[in-house]
């Protein structure tokens, strides 16, 4: 029997893949397309997927491919410096195309051992106490313990285990798509600035040869999602807010996105699961849905593989919907607030030019670039020090870069005092004795994505956190 399934090829589906893998996990990954896609829908990674890919050993790779930018002006694209003092060492973007972050991440997982197999899809699925049985396209079965449904927001797992999708339908529609334009450049660009004065959903940018990314708001909401438009439908909509269609010919692919969020009401089902677009949809506004996707698998990942090594306490799996769903809900709120910004209406861009300047608050403009980033993500696991829940950023130690001794995916405490122990959860928790001065407590634990379990000086108190999230003393086996 397989551990685990995963439905979805797309960076969702292979991160987490990759992070089972860590742990000796068998994992297939089932991908419908029969090959990788073409098109570039996301551009680039936001500082918190950046400290992931760093943690991993995958940053290298990613910094090769892609061109860091300043970190501001993501928010409704208000344009602003970058704050200061950001709590990372990555306090940048990393632009680099989706289709490059799809092979880099489908290379790492079958590097770590995953099964990736294309042109491959989950048809149905039914699941007992013992695992879960997905029927393929083909006529055949496969039997996994558990399954992940990381297929995209028109999820087939979703679907199958009748999970409610609620939220609001699209309003506005924007039609995107790259294609050859056969206007002078120096023209495109200066048409451009002009009509994003008043039309923020506008552009034409250039990525070489000749080709632009093109986005222009739709004539209408489609009836037909999954339709794609026409190059005609572009050329019209260029020409009713530019007054020109640039001579756009040659398109490599077209499509539309629109301003619709829906989450799903639980991540969770039994012995089958939800992570990225299959559990949230919402607009690109401030490019958060590729990052959102990945998170969510740092955050599984560890978590599942626990449940499949014999050694989760009791809560760990079901912390997953408890911790990303309100995660998921913020990034909905904060995307339909941003596409209201981007509204040439007379009211929404009364508050945008007020949201402006309040942003030249340095407090405010950091609020909403860690918001857009994930910086700001602080689960809540129970109170106690202000540190408990959020990230830690990477710290240089005596034994090199923290997030470097993070790459096996294990628990670290990481301890100044020189004092504790983690005698009886050597096999899941690594202990670093480094008197690090950009530490500013005594002792951090650390869950395997980064995030702060606790934080102190006293052993008992530690030994009562342990076990909430690495199980109990000794070395159990799969179970």
């Amino acid at each position: 029997m397989i551990d685990v399934i995963v439905a979805g090829g797309g960076p969702t589906g292979l991160m987490l893949a990759a992070e089972l893998r860590l742990h000796g996990v068998r994992v297939v990954v089932l991908e419908k397309d029969a090959e990788p896609a073409a098109y570039v829908r996301a551009l680039g990674l936001h500082a918190r997927s950046i400290e992931v890919m760093d943690q991993r050993g995958l940053l290298e790779r990613f910094l090769a491919h892609g061109r860091q930018y300043p970190v501001g002006g993501f928010f409704a694209g208000i344009a602003k410096e970058p704050p200061a003092g950001l709590d990372t060492a990555h306090a940048y973007v990393l632009g680099i195309p989706q289709t490059v972050t799809d092979r880099l991440l489908a290379e790492h997982a079958a590097g770590a051992g995953a099964e990736l197999r294309r042109g491959c899809a989950l048809t149905g699925l039914t699941q007992d106490g013992d695992g879960v049985t997905a029927d393929l396209a083909d006529g055949t079965r496969l039997r996994a313990r558990y399954l992940v449904g990381c297929d995209g927001g028109r999820s087939t797992v979703r679907k199958l285990i009748g999970v409610a999708f609620p939220g609001e339908p699209s309003r506005v529609d924007t039609l995107l798509g790259e294609m050859a334009a056969a206007e002078d450049p120096a023209t495109i660009a200066a048409v451009v600035a002009e009509v994003r004065r008043t039309h923020f959903r506008f552009g034409l940018g250039p990525v070489g040869d000749g080709v632009y990314r093109v986005v222009v708001p739709a004539e209408g909401v489609a009836g037909d999602r999954s339709a794609a438009p026409t190059l005609d439908e572009f050329r019209r909509q260029l020409r009713a807010y530019a007054g020109t269609d640039f001579g756009v010919h040659s398109p490599r692919w077209l499509s539309r996105f629109g301003d619709g969020t829906r989450l799903a009401e639980r991540y969770r089902t039994g012995r089958v699961l939800l992570a990225g677009d299959a559990a949230h949809v919402h607009p690109p506004t401030g490019g958060q849905g590729l990052n959102l996707g990945i998170q969510d698998a740092f955050n599984l990942g560890w978590k599942l593989a626990a449940e499949v090594n014999g050694w989760a306490p009791e809560g760990l799996l079901d912390s997953y919907h408890a911790e990303r769903h309100p995660v998921a809900a913020d990034v909905l709120d904060n995307t339909r607030a941003q596409m209201e910004l981007l509204s040439p209406e007379p009211g929404p861009q009364a508050v945008r030019r007020l949201l402006a300047e309040l942003m030249a608050f340095e407090d405010v403009n950091r609020y909403l670039t860690e918001k857009v980033t994930a910086l700001a993500v602080r689960y809540d696991l129970g109170g106690g020090h202000e540190l408990v829940g959020r990230h830690l950023r990477d710290l240089p130690l005596a034994r090199g870069r923290l997030y470097e001794l993070m790459r096996g995916g294990r628990g670290l405490l990481l301890d100044r005092t020189g004092r504790l122990s983690v005698a009886g959860w050597e096999d899941r928790v690594d202990l670093v004795a480094d008197g690090s001065e950009d530490l500013d407590v005594p002792a951090v634990l650390l869950r395997p994505d980064g995030h702060v379990a606790w934080a102190g000086d006293d052993q008992q108190d530690l030994l009562g956190h342990l076990p909430r999230w690495f199980g109990p003393v000794s070395g159990s086996t799969r179970g």
